[in-house]
């Protein structure tokens, strides 16, 4: 039975973050932590190809130790854990067989290809390297009597190059994930206590949640410690690559998953992204905020839509949506249950005489804005400048190999773009700006204001005097291998 709201509509019932594997204490990373290797000698082969993945691609003889291997059955996997191991292991073989060459392959091989199918099916997620199966899967902690969101304490299962600087950009999400995890428990907390009237609880949770976003922000800012921003861009990122839209890289079709049968047709596929973090998605549910298409002004009118009125749905095939078919199942699901039952932002504007109530909603507003301030300036430093500065010592036309890092040509407007020319560095100030849209108070919507202009100037300082990154024209791959979208799709991406 459902549950009867302030104005008394029958509202359904707060989701368990048991039902969908979830939990105040670890989030969307599993209960059960990443297993080292599958426990079945039967798979020791795939665990030897990943465990020296980093050499075989470096000595290019990575695709023919795959070409070699059987094709393993699945049926030896028993616990979740093991699915979620075979998955990671596959999908760093996929990725290093795609991209590990001069050229990159077209073909997947039955004994990846197979394989891959089965376990990406039984998880229901794509047979692609996502966000689950670089960061919420592939981590471990050194000593298990330490919280895992100290990077301090966690550790890669597996990497593509073996340098330190990609288990770190890894660590940097798992570590954000685990000290965002309590936000989930807080934000239901807080939509049941909003439809009992409860404000003081409301209140609460909400300032609680404040201080986690806080905490993000701080992890998310250590990237740069131990992840150099070269290596990323030239020796990580394009094994981070998908099929979709990767024609200048080599893959006009995509990528065909041989399994034996003679009729494959080619898949085309976005690869990991943070774009596919649950977390993120949570965040703005919970707190109502609403993105429109890139490029789409707000409606002129008051800051908030009134009380009472129904709730924009965004267009059903945005990004956002999209973004939900590389999460897990389970992931996806409970998104899409707590986006039916999130009242947070509607119980806020209709109790505007409660100081401190609105005082930490906006906080919430506030802290959101200022993680995105700090993900913007990273995209600056970490993808732009140096694509930049590629395009400045690219002038050959002739290279001995395709260059996944290489910029672009044909850019829309003289801005960064996409692979399908949206413009990268507007597209996520338009997310950041969104974000403190629904901010009750007008000093506050004021302050983020301003400190989005300091920011934004901050990040420009990263090309030089006078150079700006909205008029820079660069070719963005993005980890998904795919920033194409559609000017009527709208929605954030992480990168």
């Amino acid at each position: 039975m459902g549950e009867t709201g302030e104005t008394g509509e029958t509202l359904g019932p707060i989701p368990v973050l048991e039902d969908y594997g979830l939990s105040s204490t670890h989030g969307f990373l599993p209960e059960t932590l990443p297993l080292s290797r599958l426990p079945d000698p039967y798979y020791n082969k795939w665990e030897a190809v990943a465990a020296n993945l980093p050499a075989q691609v470096l000595s290019k003889r990575l695709r023919g130790v795959v070409d070699g291997l059987p094709v393993l059955s699945t049926a030896g996997l028993e616990h979740d854990a093991e699915w979620r191991r075979a998955y990671s292991l596959l999908c760093f073989m996929a990725h290093a067989y795609i991209w590990g060459g001069d050229a990159p392959a077209s073909r997947l091989p039955p004994s990846i290809s197979l394989p891959l199918l089965e376990v990406a099916g039984r998880l229901q997620l794509p047979p692609v390297a996502t966000y689950a199966a670089v960061c919420l899967w592939n981590f471990k902690p050194l000593f298990l009597d330490e919280d895992l969101d100290r990077l301090e304490n966690l550790a890669t299962l597996n990497t593509f190059t073996g340098s330190s600087d990609e288990s770190w950009f890894y660590l940097v999400s798992v570590a954000i994930e685990a000290r965002g995890a309590p936000i989930l428990g807080l934000a239901l907390t807080a939509m049941g206590a909003a439809r009992e009237g409860d404000s003081r609880t409301v209140t609460r949770c909400l300032r609680a949640f404040a201080e986690r976003l806080t905490d993000l922000t701080a992890i998310l800012q250590r990237m740069h410690e131990s992840c150099d921003p070269a290596t990323f861009y030239h020796r990580i990122r394009p094994f981070l690559a998908g099929s979709k839209n990767m024609a200048e890289a080599g893959l006009p079709d995509g990528v065909i998953y041989d399994d034996g049968s003679g009729a494959e047709t080619h898949r085309r596929y976005s690869g990991g992204s943070n774009a596919q973090s649950s977390l993120v998605q949570f965040f703005d549910i919970a707190l109502g905020i609403r993105h429109r298409p890139t490029g789409e002004r707000r409606d002129a009118g008051p800051a908030t839509e009134p009380a009472g009125e129904p709730r924009r749905t965004a267009p059903e095939h945005n990004f956002i949506q999209e973004m939900r078919r590389y999460m897990p199942g389970p992931h996806a699901r409970f998104l899409e249950d707590v986006t039916k039952v999130a009242n947070v932002r509607e119980y806020v504007e209709s109790h505007r005489d409660d100081g401190e109530l609105c005082l930490a909603y906006d906080a919430c507003l506030a802290m959101l804005s200022a993680f995105r301030d700090k993900h913007i300036a990273i995209v600056a430093r970490y993808i732009i400048a140096p694509s930049r500065e590629a395009r400045a010592r690219d002038r050959s036309p002739k290279r001995s190999r395709l260059n996944l890092a290489a910029p672009t040509k044909g850019s829309r407007d003289g801005a960064q773009t996409g692979t399908g020319g949206t413009a990268l560095i507007p597209f996520l100030k338009q997310a950041r700006d969104e974000t403190g849209e629904p901010a009750v108070e007008a000093w506050t919507r004021r302050f983020m204001r301003r400190g989005m202009t300091s920011a934004d100037k901050h990040a420009d300082l990263l090309f030089g005097r006078g150079a700006s990154p909205e008029k820079e024209h660069v070719g963005v791959k993005g980890l998904a291998g795919s920033w194409t979208m559609d000017d009527d799709m709208g929605g954030i991406c992480l990168v």
